[in-house]
């Protein structure tokens, strides 16, 4: 049975799994690589996940604001059922501060390298954070090219710590599913400790090209539907002119896959990744149990 738009059932179970929210006008970080000068806001993309019928969404904290997460954490308090968030944070963040955004709804942080220089991540200064984000049960997500994701997967893996690799793991456009970088990715999914998000293709291949249907099918061959999530990469940051919300969802809709796989991919995994089958509450009082047990 073929999935379609009209296919899918409950489509209030959608999750989009990438998202990023920001005002002009916001503190921007210093040596970013951009900044968009447009408002992306949390009303705009609340009316586009109605529009398309999903139930649940993760925000991500854009690149340009840096470790400043206050916009991030205003944005989850408006719907602390309906929104999870991912964070950035320098290494040395006080545990207090963790299990705080913890409450709030973050469940993980991103290393968003692009264009960046890559972190020691067996560096003494780092083994506190990656020893608390495992304590808590988060992720951490990495956005990097390919030919670059393996050393860093092999030191969090070790660290006990769940990874989740961005964009269909950033291959290079030129080589595709051929980029030996990628293929190195899809031996991780043995591990089952790692996800990826079939997210912003626009960004690894040319529209139109058959990269999409040839990767999502290779990851599905070594990571299984149960370690895929889409995510709609809104507002398309510097591909605005590119493709747009709907776009992005048919990318996944229209490939054909069997409806059981799509549901795993669009719904189940990343509901359950996410701990969107626990209330806030729950969120919140689990976090202070946990502080209170490392205290004592």
């Amino acid at each position: 049975m073929n999935a379609s738009a009209s296919v899918v059932q409950s489509s209030s179970r959608r999750v989009d799994t990438h998202a990023h929210v920001f005002e002009r006008g916001l503190p921007l970080a210093d040596g970013r690589r951009y900044a968009p000068a447009y408002d992306a806001t949390l009303d705009t993309y609340l009316q586009l996940l109605d529009a398309h019928g999903i139930g649940r969404a993760v925000l991500v904290q854009p690149s340009f604001l840096g470790t400043d997460n206050r916009y991030l954490l205003q944005a989850l308090s408006r719907d602390t059922r309906r929104l999870r968030g991912v964070a950035v944070v320098a290494p040395d963040i006080s545990e207090k501060s963790l299990t705080d955004m913890h409450g709030r709804g973050v469940t993980g942080i991103r290393l968003n390298l692009i264009e960046q220089a890559l972190p020691d991540l067996r560096a003494k200064s780092w083994t506190p954070l990656l020893d608390r984000l495992s304590q808590l049960g988060w992720h951490i997500e990495l956005h990097r090219t390919a030919r670059d994701l393996a050393p860093m997967l092999d030191r969090l893996l070790e660290a006990g710590v769940p990874v989740v690799v961005d964009h269909l793991g950033r291959p290079d456009p030129d080589k595709g599913i051929h980029d030996p970088g990628f293929k190195t990715v899809l031996g991780y999914g043995k591990t089952g400790r790692v996800w990826v998000k079939v997210s912003g293709a626009y960004r690894c291949a040319a529209p139109g090209s058959s990269f999409v249907r040839e990767a999502t099918g290779r990851l599905l061959e070594h990571f299984g539907a149960e370690r895929l999530m889409w995510g709609s990469d809104w507002p398309h940051t510097q591909y605005e002119q590119v493709t747009d919300y709907g776009q992005s969802l048919s990318t996944l809709l229209e490939l054909g896959l069997d409806a059981a796989v799509v549901d795993a991919m669009l719904c189940t995994t990343a509901q359950s990744f996410y701990g969107f089958e626990e209330e806030s509450g729950n969120r919140v009082a689990s976090s202070v149990t946990t502080a209170l047990q490392r205290a004592s």
